[in-house]
């Protein structure tokens, strides 16, 4: 058997649906062995979007996903990509093409040590010298990739072992476990919890990996604990509840922070230190349980008392199954907290000015998606409003990257969310910077025929930059640019062009498009011009009231 063929069939063994990608010279044995493959080839139009389509389908199914480049440029295109899986914690296979390593003609022409460039961001790297060392070479990236913490793996398949001859078998993928907490872990924080006096339930990013989502429900149903949730935290448990408090979209001030300073005991969940701080531990008896598949990262903020470490899901149901309600709880400030965030929230969200505001449009979008719609993000300081504005329902239905918080991958993240999920509604919000990083896609997403919006805030500047220049007391420079007319860029592409006219018009055109097959581009000028006073001194006063 040719190696490259047996490469696809391991990749095939492994459940492997879609590979995301731009195939080379150095790769045609195995787009040859893809060809007569199960396995689809989605073509983009950059490398950078096929990693963050990978990606995100891995961030969405939990299995490890694929992409493939050539080397040399093609190879580089993904450190981008390979640094948001591995921060994000979003399970990915990176495969590049290399020239032969047994005996090449062309010298060092476009070789470089990928190898060796991707060591530093990724779990496991390597070059496979021998047909007879795929099976086990993608059955150990595999592995690697899944297990927890989740990350990006790489495999370099040079040109000439793609070619040669093999009789190696296939490794059959192996059955594990996730090991789960101590007994005595578990019954301490039993014990922390009920003697208590205002706990609340944080949770993060590791809560988002794993179907947690059934276990927390259930503890707070018993418990009556209110919870709050980080960015990557969205959507664990449903948002739009009486019992939740807030997010940490802010580093500090907001109504949640409120909150967290009240509390005498923080149950974190799923904190990964990749997000920035949720909150800032203090020497002053507040106590914090760290509930995580592994370890706490300990740092002069973050110092848990306790740390229960296994299989999250487990943990919470050991936990739930013990613990009782208790008298002594005192919770009603968490209530007024939530009513108090609430009110301040939907009174901003009314606002009918234009350009529009962005509470207004996250209302907006909101009031159009269904509670299992997925809206991915690109990165920009709309990416806030919605962490702290959009009431997320279910698991993974707002995606954002507080991790690596790079631009450009919202809208191949629609793609990917399209094709795992391709009878939900699916809605791209990018800024004019981000969505100019890798717009290209539009064509692969016409082409794959997917029904898909992608909603661009157009402020014809880096806004979020912006925003932090004005903050620093600096002059405006070197931040705003020009764009193209959104609309007839679109329809080069063979998608539907839309532009927002006023506020009044936003969300019925959105509806329309989502209703409509097709891919829609949305040109919707958005202004940003109250950000400083709403997050640094509106909401800042208005939690002040709420004494620690």
């Amino acid at each position: 058997m040719k190696a490259s063929d047996l490469f696809v069939k391991a990749l095939e063994a492994e459940g492997v649906e879609f590979v995301f990608g731009i195939p080379g010279e150095e790769n045609l044995d195995l787009l040859e062995s893809l060809r007569n493959s199960s396995i689809k080839l989605v073509l983009t139009r950059h490398e950078q979007g096929a990693g963050f389509m990978a990606a995100t389908y891995g961030r969405l199914t939990g299995k490890v996903a694929v992409c493939l480049s050539t080397l040399g440029p093609g190879a580089t295109n993904l450190v981008t990509p390979a640094a948001y899986a591995q921060l994000g914690a979003m399970p990915m296979l990176m495969i590049t093409g290399q020239k032969p390593i047994k005996t090449s003609k062309q010298g060092r022409f476009q070789v470089i040590d990928a190898v060796d460039m991707f060591r530093p961001i990724t779990k496991f790297t390597t070059q496979v010298v021998s047909g007879d060392r795929i099976p086990s070479a993608i059955r150990e990236s595999f592995r690697i990739a899944h297990e927890e913490r989740p990350g990006a793996v790489h495999i370099e398949l040079p040109e000439d072992i793609a070619r040669e001859e093999t009789e190696m078998p296939l490794l059959k993928p192996s059955m594990s476990r996730r090991p789960i907490a101590e007994y005595k872990a578990i019954n301490a924080a039993v014990d922390m919890i009920q003697q208590a006096r205002s706990p609340v339930l944080l949770i993060g990013a590791g809560a988002n990996r794993k179907l947690t989502a059934k276990m927390l429900r259930e503890f707070v149903d018993k418990t009556g604990i209110p919870f709050i949730t980080t960015q990557m935290g969205k959507g664990v448990l449903n948002e739009s509840d009486k019992l939740f408090v807030g997010n940490t979209a802010l580093s500090d001030h907001d109504f949640v922070h409120r909150a967290i300073r009240r509390a005498d005991l923080i149950i974190n969940v799923g904190h990964d230190v990749v997000e920035k701080p949720p909150f800032f531990m203090h020497h002053d008896g507040q106590q914090v349980i760290h509930i995580n598949f592994d370890s706490a990262a300990v740092d002069p903020v973050y110092f848990p008392q306790l740390e229960v470490v296994g299989d999250i899901a487990n943990s919470i149901w050991q936990i739930k199954e013990q613990i009782e309600p208790q008298q002594s709880w005192k919770l009603d400030f968490y209530c007024d907290i939530h009513e108090a965030y609430v009110a301040h929230r939907e009174a901003a969200e009314s606002d009918d000015r234009f350009p529009i505001l962005p509470e207004r449009f996250v209302r907006d979008i909101r009031k159009t998606m269904p509670e299992d719609g997925i809206v991915t993000l690109d990165n920009g300081v709309y990416k806030i409003w919605f962490a702290r504005n959009y009431p997320a329902c279910h698991p993974n239905t707002l995606l954002l990257d507080n991790a690596l918080a790079s631009m450009g991958a919202g809208l191949p993240s629609a793609i990917a969310a399209k094709l795992v999920n391709p009878d939900k509604r699916v809605l791209s919000v990018c800024g004019d910077g981000g969505f100019m990083m890798n717009s290209q896609e539009i064509e692969t997403a016409v082409r794959l025929n997917l029904d898909l919006v992608v909603v661009i805030l157009r402020d014809d500047a880096y806004g979020m930059i912006k925003w932090k220049q004005s903050d620093m007391q600096f002059d405006n420079f070197g931040l705003d640019y020009g764009n193209p007319d959104f609309v007839k860029y679109a329809k080069s592409y063979g998608a539907q062009g839309w532009r927002v006219d006023s506020a009044d018009v936003l969300e019925p055109m959105i509806e329309k498009c989502l209703s409509t097959p097709g891919v829609h581009v949305v040109d919707c000028p958005v202004d940003y011009s109250m950000n400083d006073e709403t997050l640094h001194h509106t909401i800042r006063e208005l939690s002040a009231k709420f004494k620690e």
